[in-house]
């Protein structure tokens, strides 16, 4: 029996849904399709070419460039001719397989591009590349050459970015994917050095120069590094699409260890030459941080004390059995100093405690030598223990990296000096305040001799330089140089105040800048850095006796005249950290390495420009 139907008729699909009509899958011509105009919103602008509003109109480029096909035409012409001469006069057949003769246009060749009509200035004025490429010496001032690489890569750093080329390369594996994979390595390869030369005392912008030598070295061309007076750091960008690597290190740690400054300035210089590899150059500075420093902490202890009593001399200015005690007496309390500075430092009390401990044992010698009727020198004792703990390195330091446009870092290193400054003037002045209540004879006038004995003085500055450099930990191979160095520098100051009665601040500003200068050449002989040839050499020179005096003002009520002498310490200070820093210019601007086969100009081939941050623009 058949079932009732439903209303509405039909047969349901599977799921209770009514089923679909069948699709007309007939093809529509769209000449016959329904209009749709309106349906998606406003019709389309026409297309046309859009108009920017001001936007310069567009070069003429007609003749430019000769046409193709007529310098095509012109190539083909003079192919047959050659060929028919060569047709007529016989001639050896081509390579085989080829079907040539000798002489017959090769159709294989791809087609000679345009001809350019342009002059190279024509193509420079209109600012683009000229076809035929830019000179060698535009091209490589950072390529390695026969000029130190401190010279190279800071014509390199102080090129804004923008215009900064990159240099011709030496024949060498050009394995992109390898370089790729290398990056982290040679990121931190450029930072342990960086940070090795940092906490050596290298100003700011050698330090970048060494980074960006390594850097581009070993084929990372599109680097920027950056140091701060704790934290140093590089970015490199492979290209515009790609993000950028960066990565930073802190500096902790600060020694004067100038026999491992030199080895790292060699290994930075072998680097830059491109004639060591990533792996090499990570065992060498393993070497280098493995190596022992060249004296013994004994001898160091000995050398200060022999500072110490050198300094007596130099501003007592006095050989007799007096001054032989005074010498003694600042032997011994310099040494005692060293000795319980080293002892706070190993309980991990900070710096500048360290610097108020070291100096109080001179001043009590002081102090207690002042008590005698014998005509003792006790402000002498006081004033050559200023010697030994006066931080000239770090600023002489802080005044080059300000005038070479690193004021961050600059402040930084000011900052330090003052701190420390202010240790040793704290550690004086609780122990002259104490003499003068006890009514101590303290004489100023004993340290402000100034050059009576010109042969005892310049004795006493060698026996200074020489006993400074061993504390810095410099090679002994060059502690001959250096005490030479100082020679000159001393000689420079006595002439000017003593012969010539010249201001005893301008007087250290040349004398200064000698040394500076010397320093240089040495350095350039040496193939090496100025540092160790110019910081000692300086010593001598530090404004010793003028803080003394300001000091002893204060403790004795005079505020006037201390201030006098203490803004006369600090105008010798500034006066000799900017001789040293303008000496150093001076020779790199005029000076060649030695056996270098370049002229010697005063207009180099690649332009050096100013240092950075500070060309007004």
């Amino acid at each position: 029996m058949p079932k009732r139907g439903r209303p509405g008729g039909g047969k349901k699909a599977r799921g209770g849904r009514a089923a679909r009509p069948a699709r007309d899958t007939r093809q529509v011509h769209p000449s016959d399709a329904p209009p749709t105009e309106g349906l998606l919103g406003h019709p389309a602008p026409p297309a046309g070419p859009a108009a920017v509003p001001f936007a310069p109109a567009a070069p003429a480029t007609e003749g430019l460039l000769t046409p193709y096909v007529e310098a095509s035409a012109a190539r083909s012409r003079a192919a047959e001719l050659r060929a028919t001469e060569l047709r007529a006069g016989g001639r050896p057949p081509g390579p085989a397989g080829t079907g040539r003769d000798i002489g017959d246009p090769d159709e294989s060749a791809p087609p000679p591009g345009p001809e350019d009509t342009l002059t190279p200035e024509d193509w420079r004025a209109a600012g683009y590349t000229p076809p035929n490429g830019i000179a060698v010496p535009t091209l490589n001032p950072g390529a390695p050459g026969d000029a130190p690489w401190p010279d190279r890569m800071r014509t390199l750093l102080r090129t804004p970015m923008s215009e900064r080329p990159a240099f011709e390369r030496t024949p060498r594996e050009r394995q992109s994917d390898a370089t790729a994979r290398n990056v982290p390595r040679i990121l931190d390869l450029t930072l342990r050095i960086g940070e090795l030369l940092l906490a050596s005392g290298e100003a700011a912008e050698d330090v970048e120069a060494a980074m960006l030598g390594i850097a581009h070295a070993y084929r990372l061309d599109h680097c920027e590094p950056q140091v701060t007076f704790t934290l140093i750091g590089i970015s490199h960008q492979p290209s515009l699409v790609e993000p950028p690597v960066t990565a930073d290190r802190v500096v902790r740690r600060r020694t004067s260890d100038y026999t491992r400054l030199a080895a790292v300035y060699k290994l930075v210089a072998d680097i830059t030459a491109e004639q060591v590899t990533v792996n090499d150059a990570y065992r060498r500075l393993a070497e280098i941080r493995r190596n022992r420093h060249p004296y013994p902490v004994w001898l160091l202890s000995l050398t200060t004390g022999l500072l110490a009593g050198a300094a007596t001399f130099l501003v007592g200015g006095r050989l007799d059995a007096k001054a032989w005690l005074v010498f003694a007496n600042a032997f011994v309390a310099a040494i005692l100093g060293d000795r319980l500075a080293s002892l706070i430092a190993r309980r991990g009390l900070p710096e500048f405690y360290q610097f108020v401990v070291a100096a109080m044992p001179a001043a009590v010698s002081g102090i207690v030598l002042s008590f005698n009727d014998l005509g003792l020198r006790g402000s002498v004792v006081i004033t050559g223990g200023l010697f030994a703990l006066l931080p000239g390195r770090a600023m002489v330091a802080a005044v080059q990296d300000g005038l070479t446009g690193f004021y961050i870092t600059a402040a930084a290193r000011l900052l330090e000096v003052i701190y420390l400054v202010a240790g040793i003037v704290i550690g004086v002045m609780l122990i002259l305040y104490l003499g003068v209540g006890f009514h101590a004879k303290l004489n100023p006038d004993e340290s402000l001799v100034g050059i009576n004995y010109p042969p005892v003085q310049l004795v006493a500055a060698m026996v200074l330089t020489l006993a400074f450099a061993m504390l810095l930990q410099t090679a002994r191979r060059n502690l001959l140089l250096v005490t030479l160095n100082s020679v000159v520098g001393w000689s420079s100051y006595g002439v000017l105040v003593y012969n010539a009665q010249v201001s005893p601040i301008v007087a250290t500003g040349v004398a200064a800048g000698l040394v500076g200068l010397f320093g240089q050449l040495m350095a350039r002989y040496r193939y090496a850095s100025a540092l160790p040839y110019v910081t000692a050499a300086i010593g001598p020179l530090m404004p010793g006796s003028a803080i003394y005096l300001g000091m002893l003002s204060f403790a004795q009520g005079h505020a006037s005249a201390g201030l006098v002498s203490i803004t006369r310490a600090a105008a010798i200070a500034l006066a000799l950290a900017i001789g040293v820093n303008l000496g150093g210019e001076i020779a790199r601007l005029f000076m060649k390495i030695p056996g270098s086969t370049e002229p010697l100009t005063l207009y180099p081939a690649v332009p050096r420009r100013a240092a950075k941050r500070t060309r007004g623009f």
